[in-house]
């Protein structure tokens, strides 16, 4: 019996890529290049399944292919706002994600990002590396303490939680959250996390804002110039959940006229491009898109698409499907 043909669109760790030759017929980006769009039309005309990442725009046009030999779409990234599910479905294909595995480390480079920009970490280490710095003195390059200030989280799903038990435990913060789905009470016990009923009541009162919502319309910038308004002057905003949950322009704004103190990013809203003036900014620490960039977890994240696959090439369901 022939193997199922798949296709992954960038280079995935070694050992995901050996398991993958194991197990299928696999087509490998060994130059590690975006595909262009006839390449991916290609993919799903030419494979069973279509393993891309959050970076991959799987719309409708890169699922036009005829014939559409693809049956499975494989996202590695627990967000898929990447795909048009509904076109998906509507060309009978299944879509899988991979939750669960990149909690903790996208939680770590959440905290990672709200200690750089309070203590002022990157414009420090560039000082260093330019050779600035002139030696110890007591108003050197002062930020704002962290343990004991109050964390307002946006979103409260399993990575919002781990970075709430981060704060809470690691550094004696106060959590306040909105969710609309929030998680059940026993679920926030041990965080000792205090629901908001609004997010302009979760601004109000944090010292750091953490975004860890997903990207659907509803969502599309959702930290707009009122929401930076209503934030304390002294507070630093976080986002490691997906770039078009921030109004960039209005982020801007908000900085150069000192409505917040700062901002954290990993995700931006035109990646890879990156607003201007936000490079030109001391008060924002910016990092490449790094949130589940360990070896341990972007090798889980490969191995929880393979095993997907495995479920739904031996007629089983996927326990990780959302379409």
């Amino acid at each position: 019996m022939s193997k199922p043909k798949v296709i992954v669109t960038r280079r995935w760790p070694q050992e995901a890529e050996a398991r993958l030759r194991a197990l299928f017929d696999v087509t490998l980006n060994v130059d590690d290049r975006p595909l262009d769009r006839a390449a991916l039309q290609r993919a799903f005309r030419d494979h069973d399944a279509v393993f891309p990442t959050v970076t991959d725009r799987i719309d409708a046009e890169a699922m036009s292919a005829e014939p559409l030999r693809a049956r499975l779409i494989g996202n590695f990234g627990v967000g898929f706002n990447n795909i048009d599910v509904a076109a998906a479905k509507a060309r009978g294909l299944v879509v899988t994600n991979t939750p669960e595995v990149l909690t903790d480390a996208t939680a770590d480079l959440a905290m990672t990002l709200l200690l750089m920009t309070a203590r002022r970490a990157g414009e420090g280490e560039r000082h260093v590396r330019n050779k600035e710095w002139s030696g110890w003195r007591p108003t050197h390059m002062m930020g704002t303490q962290v343990t004991g200030k109050t964390l307002g989280l946006i979103g409260l799903g399993r990575i919002g939680r781990a970075m709430a038990k981060r704060a809470s435990h690691g550094f004696d913060m106060r959590v306040i959250f909105f969710d609309p789905f929030p998680p059940p009470a026993e679920a926030l016990q041990d965080l000792g996390a205090e629901r908001r009923e609004s997010i302009e009541s979760v601004l109000a009162e944090a010292d750091f804002v953490s975004l860890h919502c997903p990207a659907t319309p509803e969502n599309f910038n959702l930290m707009n110039a009122a929401r930076f308004a209503a934030m304390k002057d002294d507070a630093i905003l976080v986002n490691t959940a997906r770039g078009d949950v921030v109004d960039e322009a209005a982020l801007v704004r908000a900085l150069a006229d000192g409505r917040i103190a700062g901002a954290g990013l990993d995700v931006f809203a035109r990646e890879p491009a990156v607003t201007p003036e936000l490079l030109a900014m001391e008060n924002v620490v910016l990092l490449p898109h790094l949130g589940s960039a360990t070896r341990e977890t972007r090798t889980a994240m490969g191995l929880r698409v393979i095993e997907n696959a495995e479920a739904f090439f031996a007629g089983k369901e996927p326990r990780d499907r959302v379409a």
